[in-house]
Protein backbone atom coordinates (compact mmCIF):
# COMPACT_ATOMS: atom_id res chain seq x y z
CA UNK A 1 0.00 0.00 0.00
CA UNK A 2 2.81 2.42 0.80
CA UNK A 3 4.16 1.88 -3.05
CA UNK A 4 0.84 2.47 -4.32
CA UNK A 5 0.66 5.67 -2.25
CA UNK A 6 4.21 6.73 -3.54
CA UNK A 7 2.82 6.36 -7.09
CA UNK A 8 -0.44 7.95 -6.86
CA UNK A 9 1.48 11.09 -4.83
CA UNK A 10 4.11 11.35 -7.73
CA UNK A 11 1.16 11.07 -10.41
CA UNK A 12 -1.05 13.88 -8.83
CA UNK A 13 2.64 15.48 -8.52
CA UNK A 14 2.75 15.46 -12.15
CA UNK A 15 -0.80 16.26 -12.94
CA UNK A 16 0.17 19.80 -11.52
CA UNK A 17 3.19 20.55 -12.45
CA UNK A 18 1.60 20.15 -16.12
CA UNK A 19 -1.03 21.82 -15.12
CA UNK A 20 1.50 24.84 -14.20
CA UNK A 21 3.17 24.61 -17.45
CA UNK A 22 -0.16 24.44 -19.41
CA UNK A 23 -1.72 27.39 -17.72
CA UNK A 24 1.49 29.39 -18.54
CA UNK A 25 1.60 28.33 -21.73
CA UNK A 26 -2.19 29.65 -22.79
CA UNK A 27 -2.01 32.55 -21.51
CA UNK A 28 2.02 32.74 -23.60
CA UNK A 29 0.54 31.69 -26.43
CA UNK A 30 -2.88 34.05 -26.11
CA UNK A 31 0.04 37.07 -25.80
CA UNK A 32 2.19 35.90 -28.91
CA UNK A 33 -0.93 35.94 -31.39
CA UNK A 34 -1.85 39.52 -29.98
CA UNK A 35 1.92 40.52 -30.66
CA UNK A 36 1.96 38.92 -34.47
CA UNK A 37 -0.63 41.22 -35.02
CA UNK A 38 0.07 43.67 -33.69
CA UNK A 39 3.50 44.19 -34.41
CA UNK A 40 3.18 44.39 -38.06
CA UNK A 41 0.39 46.44 -38.38
CA UNK A 42 2.29 49.19 -36.08
CA UNK A 43 4.99 48.88 -39.06
CA UNK A 44 2.06 49.05 -41.66
CA UNK A 45 0.15 52.19 -40.57
CA UNK A 46 2.00 53.99 -38.01
CA UNK A 47 6.13 53.26 -39.88
CA UNK A 48 4.33 53.38 -42.97
CA UNK A 49 6.12 50.17 -44.13
CA UNK A 50 6.01 48.42 -47.39
CA UNK A 51 6.19 44.73 -48.48
CA UNK A 52 10.25 44.16 -48.60
CA UNK A 53 9.72 45.50 -44.82
CA UNK A 54 7.27 43.75 -43.50
CA UNK A 55 9.19 40.56 -45.20
CA UNK A 56 11.95 41.68 -43.47
CA UNK A 57 10.51 41.84 -40.10
CA UNK A 58 9.19 38.72 -40.42
CA UNK A 59 12.71 37.23 -41.32
CA UNK A 60 14.08 38.85 -38.23
CA UNK A 61 11.71 36.59 -35.91
CA UNK A 62 12.84 33.72 -37.71
CA UNK A 63 16.36 33.80 -38.57
CA UNK A 64 17.46 32.68 -35.27
CA UNK A 65 16.59 29.44 -35.48
CA UNK A 66 18.67 29.33 -38.81
CA UNK A 67 21.66 31.01 -36.88
CA UNK A 68 21.59 29.01 -32.94
CA UNK A 69 18.88 26.28 -33.24
CA UNK A 70 21.57 23.64 -33.55
CA UNK A 71 23.96 24.90 -30.74
CA UNK A 72 21.05 25.78 -28.55
CA UNK A 73 19.76 22.29 -28.78
CA UNK A 74 23.47 20.50 -28.16
CA UNK A 75 24.14 22.69 -24.97
CA UNK A 76 20.59 21.98 -23.62
CA UNK A 77 21.28 18.26 -23.27
CA UNK A 78 23.58 19.25 -20.82
CA UNK A 79 21.66 21.63 -18.80
CA UNK A 80 18.38 21.48 -16.79
CA UNK A 81 15.62 22.82 -18.93
CA UNK A 82 13.58 25.06 -16.52
CA UNK A 83 15.83 27.57 -15.62
CA UNK A 84 16.49 28.20 -19.37
CA UNK A 85 12.45 28.62 -20.14
CA UNK A 86 12.47 31.18 -16.92
CA UNK A 87 15.53 33.11 -18.45
CA UNK A 88 13.63 33.33 -21.78
CA UNK A 89 10.43 34.37 -20.14
CA UNK A 90 11.88 37.23 -18.63
CA UNK A 91 14.38 38.33 -21.41
CA UNK A 92 11.09 38.31 -23.79
CA UNK A 93 8.81 40.00 -21.34
CA UNK A 94 11.34 43.02 -21.42
CA UNK A 95 12.49 42.85 -25.00
CA UNK A 96 8.66 43.42 -26.05
CA UNK A 97 7.74 45.83 -23.31
CA UNK A 98 10.43 48.54 -25.01
CA UNK A 99 8.07 48.90 -28.05
CA UNK A 100 5.17 50.73 -26.26
CA UNK A 101 7.47 52.40 -24.19
CA UNK A 102 9.33 53.97 -27.00
CA UNK A 103 6.13 54.35 -28.49
CA UNK A 104 5.38 56.87 -25.57
CA UNK A 105 8.59 58.68 -25.74
CA UNK A 106 8.38 58.67 -29.70
CA UNK A 107 11.48 57.21 -30.27
CA UNK A 108 10.09 54.39 -32.24
CA UNK A 109 12.05 53.11 -35.12
CA UNK A 110 11.66 50.18 -37.77
CA UNK A 111 15.08 49.35 -36.68
CA UNK A 112 14.13 48.57 -33.40
CA UNK A 113 10.99 46.72 -34.27
CA UNK A 114 13.49 44.53 -36.36
CA UNK A 115 16.02 44.29 -33.13
CA UNK A 116 13.19 43.26 -30.86
CA UNK A 117 12.16 40.35 -33.14
CA UNK A 118 15.63 39.40 -34.19
CA UNK A 119 16.35 38.99 -29.89
CA UNK A 120 13.00 38.27 -28.74
CA UNK A 121 13.35 35.41 -31.97
CA UNK A 122 16.61 34.11 -30.17
CA UNK A 123 15.18 33.62 -26.71
CA UNK A 124 11.93 31.72 -28.48
CA UNK A 125 14.83 29.76 -29.89
CA UNK A 126 15.94 28.69 -26.83
CA UNK A 127 12.20 28.26 -25.49
CA UNK A 128 10.72 25.92 -27.98
CA UNK A 129 13.58 23.38 -28.13
CA UNK A 130 13.96 23.38 -24.14
CA UNK A 131 10.22 23.27 -23.90
CA UNK A 132 9.89 20.00 -26.18
CA UNK A 133 12.58 18.29 -24.46
CA UNK A 134 11.17 19.47 -20.95
CA UNK A 135 7.34 17.99 -21.41
CA UNK A 136 8.92 14.30 -21.60
CA UNK A 137 9.90 14.86 -17.97
CA UNK A 138 6.61 15.91 -16.79
CA UNK A 139 4.73 13.09 -18.19
CA UNK A 140 4.93 9.39 -19.01
CA UNK A 141 5.61 8.20 -22.31
CA UNK A 142 2.43 7.31 -23.03
CA UNK A 143 0.82 10.58 -21.82
CA UNK A 144 2.74 12.23 -24.49
CA UNK A 145 -0.02 12.95 -27.34
CA UNK A 146 -2.26 13.74 -24.37
CA UNK A 147 0.26 16.21 -23.36
CA UNK A 148 1.02 17.38 -26.63
CA UNK A 149 -2.60 17.77 -27.17
CA UNK A 150 -3.64 20.02 -24.51
CA UNK A 151 -1.00 22.07 -25.27
CA UNK A 152 -1.66 22.24 -28.98
CA UNK A 153 -5.19 22.70 -28.06
CA UNK A 154 -4.54 26.12 -26.08
CA UNK A 155 -2.22 27.52 -29.04
CA UNK A 156 -5.27 27.00 -30.89
CA UNK A 157 -7.70 28.38 -28.78
CA UNK A 158 -4.85 31.55 -28.35
CA UNK A 159 -5.33 31.65 -32.04
CA UNK A 160 -8.87 31.85 -31.76
CA UNK A 161 -9.24 34.97 -28.96
CA UNK A 162 -5.30 36.57 -29.77
CA UNK A 163 -6.02 38.32 -33.20
CA UNK A 164 -9.41 39.30 -32.40
CA UNK A 165 -8.45 40.58 -29.11
CA UNK A 166 -5.99 42.14 -30.39
CA UNK A 167 -7.92 43.91 -33.58
CA UNK A 168 -9.73 45.24 -31.26
CA UNK A 169 -7.29 46.04 -28.55
CA UNK A 170 -5.14 47.98 -31.87
CA UNK A 171 -8.17 49.46 -32.88
CA UNK A 172 -9.06 50.96 -28.96
CA UNK A 173 -5.56 51.69 -27.71
CA UNK A 174 -3.50 51.74 -30.48
CA UNK A 175 -1.02 48.59 -31.83
CA UNK A 176 1.95 50.13 -29.81
CA UNK A 177 0.18 49.57 -26.27
CA UNK A 178 -0.99 46.12 -27.63
CA UNK A 179 2.66 44.97 -27.26
CA UNK A 180 2.03 45.29 -23.96
CA UNK A 181 -0.56 42.33 -23.40
CA UNK A 182 2.41 39.88 -24.98
CA UNK A 183 5.19 41.20 -22.38
CA UNK A 184 3.01 40.72 -19.67
CA UNK A 185 2.03 36.96 -21.03
CA UNK A 186 5.92 36.34 -20.61
CA UNK A 187 5.39 37.22 -16.98
CA UNK A 188 2.61 34.69 -16.42
CA UNK A 189 4.71 32.14 -18.39
CA UNK A 190 7.29 32.68 -15.97
CA UNK A 191 5.58 32.92 -12.78
CA UNK A 192 3.76 29.38 -13.71
CA UNK A 193 7.18 27.56 -14.29
CA UNK A 194 8.46 29.17 -11.42
CA UNK A 195 6.19 27.43 -9.39
CA UNK A 196 7.15 24.26 -10.73
CA UNK A 197 8.90 21.23 -8.58
CA UNK A 198 9.04 18.10 -10.32
CA UNK A 199 12.57 17.56 -10.08
CA UNK A 200 14.51 17.43 -13.72
CA UNK A 201 17.52 15.33 -13.76
CA UNK A 202 21.05 16.49 -15.60
CA UNK A 203 22.06 14.12 -18.24
CA UNK A 204 24.79 12.32 -16.82
CA UNK A 205 27.48 11.35 -18.99
CA UNK A 206 28.05 6.72 -19.03
CA UNK A 207 31.30 6.39 -16.40
CA UNK A 208 34.42 6.17 -18.01
CA UNK A 209 33.23 8.46 -21.30
CA UNK A 210 35.06 11.16 -22.72
CA UNK A 211 33.91 14.44 -22.84
CA UNK A 212 32.63 15.28 -26.59
CA UNK A 213 32.75 18.88 -28.28
CA UNK A 214 29.93 21.36 -29.16
CA UNK A 215 30.18 20.63 -32.63
CA UNK A 216 30.34 16.65 -31.99
CA UNK A 217 26.77 16.37 -30.55
CA UNK A 218 25.66 18.51 -32.55
CA UNK A 219 26.73 16.15 -35.42
CA UNK A 220 24.75 13.52 -33.31
CA UNK A 221 21.89 15.25 -33.33
CA UNK A 222 21.58 16.01 -37.07
CA UNK A 223 22.67 12.30 -38.04
CA UNK A 224 20.34 10.72 -35.72
CA UNK A 225 17.72 13.04 -37.74
CA UNK A 226 18.66 12.24 -41.28
CA UNK A 227 18.99 8.33 -40.61
CA UNK A 228 15.70 7.85 -38.88
CA UNK A 229 13.91 7.93 -41.95
CA UNK A 230 10.42 8.86 -40.46
CA UNK A 231 11.84 11.81 -38.59
CA UNK A 232 13.77 12.67 -41.97
CA UNK A 233 10.39 12.70 -44.00
CA UNK A 234 8.54 14.49 -40.94
CA UNK A 235 11.34 17.27 -41.31
CA UNK A 236 11.35 17.76 -44.64
CA UNK A 237 7.78 17.94 -44.75
CA UNK A 238 7.30 20.33 -42.39
CA UNK A 239 10.16 22.37 -44.07
CA UNK A 240 8.34 22.49 -47.10
CA UNK A 241 5.46 23.41 -45.60
CA UNK A 242 7.17 26.15 -43.16
CA UNK A 243 9.01 27.65 -46.42
CA UNK A 244 5.76 28.77 -48.17
CA UNK A 245 3.93 29.19 -45.79
CA UNK A 246 6.28 31.58 -44.52
CA UNK A 247 6.45 33.12 -47.67
CA UNK A 248 2.66 33.70 -47.67
CA UNK A 249 2.51 35.26 -44.22
CA UNK A 250 5.00 37.91 -44.65
CA UNK A 251 2.66 39.49 -47.80
CA UNK A 252 -0.74 38.26 -46.23
CA UNK A 253 -1.65 40.80 -43.60
CA UNK A 254 -0.50 43.54 -46.16
CA UNK A 255 -2.47 42.36 -48.44
CA UNK A 256 -5.64 42.05 -46.45
CA UNK A 257 -4.80 45.78 -44.98
CA UNK A 258 -3.57 47.77 -48.09
CA UNK A 259 -5.21 46.12 -50.83
CA UNK A 260 -8.32 44.76 -49.67
CA UNK A 261 -8.76 47.62 -46.94
CA UNK A 262 -10.18 45.81 -44.12
CA UNK A 263 -9.86 47.33 -40.45
CA UNK A 264 -7.43 45.78 -37.90
CA UNK A 265 -10.88 44.23 -36.21
CA UNK A 266 -11.99 42.55 -39.33
CA UNK A 267 -9.11 41.03 -39.80
CA UNK A 268 -8.22 39.80 -36.40
CA UNK A 269 -11.54 38.31 -36.72
CA UNK A 270 -10.84 36.56 -40.04
CA UNK A 271 -7.89 35.05 -38.90
CA UNK A 272 -9.28 33.93 -35.59
CA UNK A 273 -10.84 31.06 -38.05
CA UNK A 274 -7.13 29.22 -37.63
CA UNK A 275 -7.65 29.03 -34.27
CA UNK A 276 -11.01 27.64 -34.22
CA UNK A 277 -9.88 24.66 -36.68
CA UNK A 278 -6.77 24.47 -34.48
CA UNK A 279 -9.08 23.68 -31.67
CA UNK A 280 -10.52 21.03 -33.62
CA UNK A 281 -7.61 19.56 -34.71
CA UNK A 282 -6.35 19.41 -31.12
CA UNK A 283 -9.51 17.52 -29.63
CA UNK A 284 -9.54 15.07 -32.61
CA UNK A 285 -5.52 14.16 -33.26
CA UNK A 286 -5.04 11.83 -31.10
CA UNK A 287 -8.72 9.46 -31.90
CA UNK A 288 -7.87 10.22 -35.41
CA UNK A 289 -4.26 8.52 -35.07
CA UNK A 290 -6.25 6.11 -33.21
CA UNK A 291 -9.10 5.34 -35.90
CA UNK A 292 -7.40 5.46 -39.32
CA UNK A 293 -3.56 5.18 -38.47
CA UNK A 294 -1.25 7.16 -37.48
CA UNK A 295 0.56 7.57 -40.69
CA UNK A 296 -2.44 8.08 -42.67
CA UNK A 297 -3.44 10.48 -40.13
CA UNK A 298 -0.13 12.91 -40.45
CA UNK A 299 -0.55 12.21 -44.17
CA UNK A 300 -4.04 13.40 -45.03
CA UNK A 301 -3.29 16.40 -41.81
CA UNK A 302 -0.31 18.06 -43.88
CA UNK A 303 -2.45 17.61 -47.33
CA UNK A 304 -5.62 19.28 -45.68
CA UNK A 305 -3.46 22.25 -44.38
CA UNK A 306 -1.74 22.88 -47.88
CA UNK A 307 -5.05 22.73 -49.61
CA UNK A 308 -6.15 25.91 -46.73
CA UNK A 309 -3.33 28.10 -48.12
CA UNK A 310 -5.42 28.43 -51.54
CA UNK A 311 -7.76 31.21 -49.96
CA UNK A 312 -5.45 34.31 -49.88
CA UNK A 313 -4.62 34.56 -53.89
CA UNK A 314 -8.51 33.37 -54.61
CA UNK A 315 -9.72 36.31 -51.95
CA UNK A 316 -11.26 39.25 -53.48
CA UNK A 317 -13.69 41.98 -51.49
CA UNK A 318 -16.46 40.40 -52.48
CA UNK A 319 -15.37 36.48 -50.62
CA UNK A 320 -12.65 37.50 -48.26
CA UNK A 321 -14.41 36.80 -45.65
CA UNK A 322 -15.72 33.15 -46.91
CA UNK A 323 -12.13 32.46 -48.11
CA UNK A 324 -10.25 33.18 -45.66
CA UNK A 325 -12.56 31.51 -43.20
CA UNK A 326 -12.54 28.33 -44.69
CA UNK A 327 -8.84 28.34 -45.56
CA UNK A 328 -7.95 29.14 -41.96
CA UNK A 329 -10.43 26.55 -41.00
CA UNK A 330 -8.61 24.02 -43.33
CA UNK A 331 -5.05 24.85 -41.90
CA UNK A 332 -5.72 25.02 -38.67
CA UNK A 333 -6.95 21.56 -38.29
CA UNK A 334 -4.79 20.15 -40.47
CA UNK A 335 -1.84 21.51 -39.34
CA UNK A 336 -2.69 20.65 -35.68
CA UNK A 337 -3.67 17.01 -36.02
CA UNK A 338 -0.27 17.01 -37.94
CA UNK A 339 1.81 18.46 -35.64
CA UNK A 340 0.35 16.87 -32.06
CA UNK A 341 1.14 13.41 -34.20
CA UNK A 342 4.60 14.28 -35.75
CA UNK A 343 5.90 15.57 -32.52
CA UNK A 344 4.92 12.97 -30.16
CA UNK A 345 6.05 10.39 -32.91
CA UNK A 346 9.49 12.51 -33.09
CA UNK A 347 9.40 12.29 -28.71
CA UNK A 348 8.69 8.23 -28.73
CA UNK A 349 11.37 7.63 -31.64
CA UNK A 350 13.93 9.55 -29.76
CA UNK A 351 16.21 8.24 -26.53
CA UNK A 352 16.20 10.88 -23.63
CA UNK A 353 20.07 11.84 -24.19
CA UNK A 354 19.20 13.30 -27.95
CA UNK A 355 15.85 14.80 -26.99
CA UNK A 356 17.28 18.55 -27.09
CA UNK A 357 19.80 17.89 -29.96
CA UNK A 358 16.95 16.35 -32.18
CA UNK A 359 14.54 19.12 -31.48
CA UNK A 360 16.65 21.44 -32.18
CA UNK A 361 17.90 19.67 -35.53
CA UNK A 362 14.36 19.45 -36.42
CA UNK A 363 13.55 23.27 -35.31
CA UNK A 364 16.72 24.38 -37.38
CA UNK A 365 15.82 22.85 -40.29
CA UNK A 366 11.82 23.33 -40.34
CA UNK A 367 12.09 27.07 -38.92
CA UNK A 368 15.34 27.81 -40.88
CA UNK A 369 13.23 27.39 -44.27
CA UNK A 370 11.16 30.74 -42.55
CA UNK A 371 13.36 33.34 -43.05
CA UNK A 372 14.34 32.24 -46.41
CA UNK A 373 10.78 31.91 -47.38
CA UNK A 374 9.72 35.55 -45.83
CA UNK A 375 12.87 37.19 -46.68
CA UNK A 376 11.56 35.46 -50.51
CA UNK A 377 7.62 36.35 -50.15
CA UNK A 378 9.05 39.95 -49.44
CA UNK A 379 11.36 40.96 -52.65
CA UNK A 380 8.60 38.85 -54.31
CA UNK A 381 5.57 41.08 -53.05
CA UNK A 382 8.17 44.22 -53.90
CA UNK A 383 8.55 42.81 -57.63
CA UNK A 384 5.72 40.98 -59.29
CA UNK A 385 2.84 42.07 -56.55
CA UNK A 386 1.17 40.75 -53.58
CA UNK A 387 -1.24 38.23 -54.98
CA UNK A 388 0.82 36.38 -57.62
CA UNK A 389 3.58 35.93 -54.50
CA UNK A 390 0.34 34.76 -52.61
CA UNK A 391 -0.25 32.44 -55.71
CA UNK A 392 3.34 30.77 -55.37
CA UNK A 393 3.11 30.12 -51.68
CA UNK A 394 0.09 28.46 -51.31
CA UNK A 395 0.98 26.60 -55.34
CA UNK A 396 4.09 25.53 -52.79
CA UNK A 397 2.66 24.62 -49.27
CA UNK A 398 0.63 21.68 -51.02
CA UNK A 399 3.08 19.91 -52.47
CA UNK A 400 4.75 19.39 -48.57
CA UNK A 401 2.32 16.53 -48.67
CA UNK A 402 5.01 14.31 -51.42
CA UNK A 403 7.58 13.56 -48.52
CA UNK A 404 5.66 11.55 -46.33
CA UNK A 405 3.68 9.80 -49.05
CA UNK A 406 6.70 8.18 -50.49
CA UNK A 407 7.84 7.40 -47.03
CA UNK A 408 7.72 5.05 -43.68
CA UNK A 409 5.69 7.06 -41.83
CA UNK A 410 2.79 6.28 -44.43
CA UNK A 411 2.82 2.87 -43.23
CA UNK A 412 3.08 3.67 -39.47
CA UNK A 413 0.01 2.31 -37.85
CA UNK A 414 0.57 3.00 -33.87
CA UNK A 415 3.31 4.72 -32.02
CA UNK A 416 5.92 3.17 -30.94
CA UNK A 417 6.38 2.15 -27.29
CA UNK A 418 10.34 2.50 -27.01
CA UNK A 419 13.17 4.60 -29.01
CA UNK A 420 13.80 1.33 -30.82
CA UNK A 421 10.41 -0.03 -31.96
CA UNK A 422 9.74 -0.27 -35.31
CA UNK A 423 5.68 -0.73 -35.58
CA UNK A 424 5.53 -0.49 -39.59
CA UNK A 425 2.84 -2.39 -40.89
Amino acid sequence: MTGGRVIATNHLRQQYDFALLWAGQTVSELGSQVSSLALPLLAIDRLHAGAFAIGLLTTMSTLPFLLVGLPAGAWLDRVRKRPVLIAADIGRALVLGSVPLAWALSVLTMTQLLMVSLVSGILTVFFDVAYQSYLPTLVSRERLVEGNAKLAGSMSGAQVAGPAVAGLLIDAVGAATTVLADALSFVVSFASLSAIRSREERTIRAPGSAPTSLGHEIGEGLRFVWHEPRIRSISLSTATANLFGSMGLSVSLLFLRSQLHLAPAHIGVLLSAAGLGGVAGATFAAPLARHFGLGRTILVAIMVSGIGELAYPLATHANVNLLVVAGGLFTGTGAIVYNVNQVSLRQALCPPQLQGRMNASVRTLVSGCMPIGAFTGGVLGAAIGLRPTLWVAALGAVTAFGWIAFSPVRRLRDFPTSAVDDPLS
